[in-house]
């Protein structure tokens, strides 16, 4: 008698206790391969499953470093290698006091099966530590991430595991990790991605991930002969995947009216135009303010302790902030106020309940790991041009990124058609990314 999804889970929650995000993850990806697995029993055969779920490598480690008044802190750093089967680890690293273990499991999980549905020869990694950047001077932060590169170093290399940006990890925290490394190293080479264009960064890599949510909603809307062109939109977060998902929706001719951050959000009725956007970078990326203060500026509403899923008449959502920000609750008053699209920014910010209600109501549901793939992308984009020590244009750039985003919601959709659940971008998406790993794994054999 085969074994059940829930009798699987139990053995992933046994074997990983206490790693929650991790289950979530997992168990969103078995539901929906599983009619694979029948369909294909080689998978079954050689235990595919089973190797995927469990890292290849996870590296935990500490992180001495000295703060401004001489006191010694001590923080946890981690990189999880997970899978390789089609290409060198490749994710971000997360700078946040909710880092964990079970968090960057779930991250990892799911950079596998994003990285796959790029069709670039990328596998699945991600890292990070506990140690908050928020209210450290420049100082502290240059001294932690050449204490976290003291380690990490090596273990990454530009064949074996390229490191990106993610929560907590901008220009200013990449640009020391690879000072380090180069020192530390005594090499000039593309091993992180998120660099600065002067010194081998890709354009369009900031941009890229917000930039390719709001593309994915745009092919999503086109199999309904629609486009964002005069769509409202909701978009949570203010940092750079809600940055760049507003000035999208601005390209294409919608209008964004939220932005948040962990104190609340607020709302323009009017509209975020690009002036009121620059404004917002300039409070977000240099003098780290908080959301509050775009209210007071620009005479909006402002909600603490709240998130915008509350605003009514929105067609599109783009979650673009943390995992699990829009609830069930939510979900059920969006599709009350009318909300038919909705395209992760972020990973894994619906919580379960709210991506079953819209899976099950029909409406436009673009999930982390295909909506959100465009910022991965780019950084593969980027490591092409590191490798032939060239850059390309902006718009050159722009358009393979617009490509990629057209090809992930083209394999999403025939996977789904394919396995009889046509519509169902959930479930393209994690079949369609299992099945490319899947058959690279069998291709090499038990490692």
């Amino acid at each position: 008698m085969s074994e059940t999804v829930a009798e699987f889970m139990d053995r992933v929650a046994a074997r990983s206790p206490e790693e929650t995000e991790f289950h979530q993850a997992v168990h969103e990806v078995v539901e929906s391969i599983w009619p694979v697995l029948d369909r294909h029993p080689e998978f079954r055969e050689a235990n595919i499953l089973d190797r995927m779920v469990e890292p290849e490598r996870v590296i935990m480690f500490r992180v001495p470093w000295v703060d401004d008044d001489g006191h010694v802190q001590v923080n946890r750093g981690y990189r999880i290698e997970m899978n390789s089967a089609i290409g060198p680890y490749k994710g971000g690293l997360r700078f946040h006091p909710s880092v964990n273990l079970g968090v960057l499991k779930f991250l990892a999980f799911e950079q596998v099966f994003k990285n796959a549905l790029t069709t670039l020869p990328m596998g699945g990694g991600k890292g990070g530590s506990d140690f908050d950047p928020k209210g450290k001077s420049d100082g502290e932060v240059m001294r932690f991430c050449q204490s976290f590169m003291g380690e990490l170093y090596r273990h990454i290399g530009d064949r074996t595991d390229i490191p990106a940006g993610d929560i907590g990890v901008g220009a200013r925290e990449i640009g020391f990790l690879f000072g380090q490394y180069k020192k530390l190293a005594n090499e000039f080479s593309g091993i992180l991605t998120g660099k600065s264009p002067e010194w081998g960064g890709s354009l369009i890599r900031p941009e890229a991930t917000g930039y390719g949510a709001v593309y994915f909603a745009e092919e999503m809307l086109k199999t309904r002969d629609e486009s964002i062109l005069g769509k409202k939109c909701l978009v949570s977060g203010s940092g750079n995947v809600a940055q760049y998902a507003v000035e999208n929706v601005l390209r294409l001719g919608g209008s964004a009216v939220t932005l948040s951050d962990s104190s609340g959000f607020i709302y323009d009725k009017d509209g975020i135009d690009h002036e009121k956007l620059d404004w917002v970078k300039e409070l977000k990326n240099k003098r780290r303010g908080r959301i509050a203060e775009y209210a007071d500026r620009f005479n909006a509403d402002y909600y603490p302790d709240q998130r915008p899923w509350s605003v009514e008449g929105a067609e599109c959502v783009f979650p673009c902030a943390t995992q699990n920000e829009l609830s069930g609750p939510e979900a059920k008053q969006l599709l009350v106020n009318g909300t038919y699209v909705v395209a992760e920014g972020a990973n894994m910010p619906c919580d379960p309940d709210a991506v079953q209600q819209f899976v099950d109501q029909g409406i436009l549901f673009g999930p982390g790991k295909a909506a959100n793939a465009g910022g991965v992308a780019t950084s593969g984009l980027e490591m092409a041009q590191n490798a032939v020590f060239t850059n390309w244009t902006r718009d050159e750039v722009d358009q393979r990124l617009r490509r990629i985003m057209v090809n992930i919601h083209r394999s999403c959709q025939e996977a789904a058609e394919h396995y009889g659940d046509p519509g169902n971008y959930v479930n393209g998406a994690n079949i369609a990314g299992f099945i490319k790993v899947a058959d690279a794994m069998l291709d090499q054999g038990i490692v």
